[in-house]
């Protein structure tokens, strides 16, 4: 017997079809949906009040634009591009304005400014309470940073100083065993040298990467974490949702690194020294002197606190003090007149009887084509490539002619600036330390980005630059090095950092 009898067959085709109802809801639904995106694009093309500010198309209607260029990696370059096209603003988001205007950096940056960091920084931040890096609020920043500021001020730096000429002597004796014939990376080694180093000045306990040749992946997870949280900043929301996901679907977001693996790092370290030393004052490093500000500060500065300042100089120490000497040697050796003016102060200072070996901190700052040459290659390669965001106060600012309301992300590039012909003369892209031993030398340390600017200084860039001052001279004054490959250019990749690839060379011992 049939399931169905024998029915009329505008009855079964009735039973097979959607009702009309269903048809009108979709259809009104698809229309409303349209509507709502037409009205959207034609509010943020038109409407927004910073409509009239010029920029890509793309990215004016969606942060998708921002998402993709943050990921490809080439953002230090495109935002050049954009700023030589476009002008001094640049709209880069629906509610997002790259700005290239001398007047308005020191009101974005300087001190005691009212623009906030945007939320790009929440997920580098995540759930710690102790970020000087991400921390968003400026009282609270400047409470946490007045706490530690002299464990990083030049007056410590004494301190460290022998730890820096230990792993100095280790690397000179790395390079020595290389041979006369080997082409080295020196690349590499300068990332092994600057991580090992941060593991002395902290914790007086190099990582042995350089005694080994190899890190263990831990660059790897370092690079993961940055080409994250590069694009994940840029819709932070996603973050927060797989946060709240993760117990369910687990990790799946490279930059928890940030808060896991690195992290970890740090925590054996922490807790190795207060089982077995109980910080008694044996150790001049970061972490005794974090102990010593948390004895002096009771219950201002957690255990947790401690943990996760160590855990910022082994992420963020390492990778940037790297990307700065890669640049000083590959731009020295693209420039021999310069390498030559360089080599001859060094050997001035050596008949002066000025000049040690590991070369003094004092006798590194007393050599001003030194510090020219360090500032000029970190000018043309600054460390951080993509803007600087911060978000405009309620009562709204004018750049350029242009009022951007309260709300408004805004944020400057160190690529573009440095590039400024009004603060760097014409020639933005050529090496040229001589430009740092004018008069102008003033305007352009005020335009100088490498480190941040303002409040939000690098708090770390006196360690680094001590590192550099250092670690350059010494390894001029003990190998002759040239490029494996004069002619050819190093490869660009920028997650956050800039980082770098090929800097093959030849070196051979001096006498």
């Amino acid at each position: 017997m049939p399931l169905l009898p024998n029915l009329p067959q505008e009855i079964l085709h009735h039973h097979n079809t959607p009702t009309t109802t269903t048809l009108h809801i979709l259809t009104l639904s698809t229309t409303l949906l349209s509507l709502s995106l037409l009205i959207y694009i034609i509010y943020t093309r038109f409407l927004n009040p910073i409509s009239r500010i010029p920029g890509p198309f793309w990215a004016s209607i969606s942060r998708l634009w921002l998402v993709r260029r943050s990921d490809k990696g080439h953002m230090h370059r495109e935002f050049i591009d954009l700023h030589t096209k476009y002008g001094k603003l640049v709209r880069i988001g629906p509610n997002e304005v790259s700005v290239a205007d001398l007047d308005a950096i020191l009101k974005i940056y300087g001190a005691g400014s009212k623009f906030r960091k945007s939320d790009w920084y929440s997920v580098w931040q995540g759930h710690r309470t102790f970020d000087l890096f991400a921390e968003r609020n400026e009282i609270i920043h400047g409470a946490q940073r007045r706490l530690v500021n002299n464990v990083y001020s030049m007056s410590s730096l004494k301190d460290f100083e022998s730890g820096v000429d230990t792993v100095i002597e280790q690397f000179m004796q790395c390079m020595a065993r290389q041979g006369p014939e080997a082409i080295v990376d020196m690349g590499k080694w300068m990332q092994l040298f600057a991580f090992d180093i941060i593991g002395e000045i902290t914790f007086s306990k190099p990582f042995n990467f350089l005694e080994t040749g190899t890190d263990g992946s831990a660059f790897q997870q370092i690079e993961n974490a940055l080409r994250s949280a590069a694009w994940v900043g840029q819709v932070p929301w996603l973050y927060w949702v797989h946060d709240y996901l993760s117990p369910l679907i687990g990790s799946h977001l490279a930059i928890t690194a940030r808060h896991g693996t690195i992290r970890q790092i740090a925590a054996r370290e922490v807790t190795d020294r207060k089982e077995k030393t109980q910080h008694n004052g044996e150790k001049h490093d970061l972490l005794s002197k974090l102990f010593d500000v948390q004895n002096k500060k009771e219950k201002q500065l957690s255990d947790n606190d401690v943990l996760s300042m160590a855990a910022s100089n082994v992420f963020a120490g390492s990778d940037t003090t790297a990307i700065s000497l890669r640049s000083i040697i590959y731009y020295l050796l693209k420039n021999p007149t310069c390498l030559s003016n360089l080599r001859d102060e060094i050997e001035d200072r050596k008949r002066q009887g000025r000049f040690s070996d590991p070369v003094k901190l004092d006798e590194a700052n007393d050599m001003p084509y030194l510090q020219a040459c360090m500032y000029e290659a970190l000018r043309l390669h600054p460390a951080v490539g993509m803007n600087l965001p911060r978000v405009v106060p309620k009562e709204g600012i004018v750049i350029d002619g242009c009022f951007l309301p309260g709300g408004t992300t805004v944020g400057v590039n160190p690529w573009v600036i440095h590039r400024d012909p009004s603060v760097f003369d014409d020639d933005v892209e050529a090496f040229r330390p001589e430009r740092w031993l004018t008069e102008k030398t003033g305007d352009m340390k005020r335009y100088f980005f490498a480190f941040g600017g303002g409040a939000r200084l690098c708090i770390g860039k006196n360690i680094s630059w001590m590192e550099m001052s250092k670690m350059i001279p010494t390894l001029l004054n003990r190998f002759e090095i040239q490029l494996a490959e004069p002619d050819a250019e190093w490869k660009e990749t920028c997650w956050w950092f800039v980082k770098q690839e090929g800097v093959m060379v030849k070196l051979r011992p001096r006498s």
